[in-house]
């Protein structure tokens, strides 16, 4: 079919649905996404903990873990190991204290409560946990051999300002209904969400898998909307791709068609 061909086509079926000689209806539809990891060869999944930091308003490690094995427990078969969730920010500066090559931060800023992961560059200097296979082995071996899930979870606040479109009802003097674009300059502010999710093999210490996804969400800077309402706003939109990993999933939508 030809550009022009295509488009004059488009041009009719507007027409007739324009004449009323057309309706369209919508129909449920799920799309199948097969999972990214074969993790059949498990039976057990163990969601340690996570590198976390950004904002002060959550405890993203706390909240991330949790999150994760109620998803796991109802969307995998997988049986999800109970366990308290691990802070690994402590467990790397207590091993680098130990290797006599502490990690530098700031003792007062932390004395006044901010975070000693602020953001990504923060991160770097706690990351070298991952790459440890004799650590993960051996907590793997603790509780029979599971696949791990680990990594980072960064929630930092965000603003930015520019120029918003939203629809604007209006009536002219004979009572007929229009609808135009209003734009605006407005400032926002919100929340970035970064996670990273480490797959491990609890048998080798290995990683098998993984993924860095990144969602944000902006409201106007009036509005209070506190950072958990936000943490799990954006979790919603994070979840069925972090769910993919591990098993077959069905995304639910719906499709236009002509009647």
């Amino acid at each position: 079919m030809t550009a022009k061909t295509g488009a004059a086509i488009a041009s009719v079926v507007v027409a007739l649905a324009s004449a009323g000689c057309l309706s369209f209806y919508e129909i449920a539809i799920e799309t199948p996404i097969n999972a990214k990891l074969d993790a059949s060869q498990f039976q057990r999944v163990l969601v340690v903990g996570f590198l976390a930091g950004g904002s002060k308003g959550i405890d993203a490690n706390t909240e991330t873990a949790r999150l994760l094995r109620s998803q796991l427990r109802t969307k995998t078969d997988l049986k999800v190991v109970d366990m308290d969730v691990v802070s690994l920010v402590d467990e790397v500066e207590k091993r680098h204290q130990a290797a006599g090559n502490p990690i530098a931060v700031d003792s007062a800023a932390v004395a006044a409560g901010e975070l000693k992961i602020k953001d990504a560059k923060d991160l770097q200097a706690y990351e070298d946990i991952f790459g440890d296979a004799a650590y993960w082995k051996k907590l793997g071996e603790e509780y029979q051999s599971p696949l791990i899930v680990t990594g980072s979870v960064l929630f930092t606040e965000a603003a930015k300002s520019g120029m918003v479109s939203k629809p604007k009802e209006t009536f002219d003097s004979m009572g007929r209904r229009a609808v135009e674009e209003d734009r605006s300059y407005v400032d926002r502010k919100g929340y970035i969400l970064t996670p990273k999710f480490i797959f491990i093999d609890g048998r080798t210490g290995e990683q098998l898998y993984t993924e860095s996804l990144q969602e944000e969400t902006y409201y106007p800077s009036s509005q209070n909307t506190p950072a958990l309402s936000s943490y799990f706003e954006l979790m919603d939109k994070i979840l069925p791709s972090f769910l993919t990993t591990l098993s077959n999933q069905k995304i639910r939508g719906t499709r236009s068609l002509l009647k």
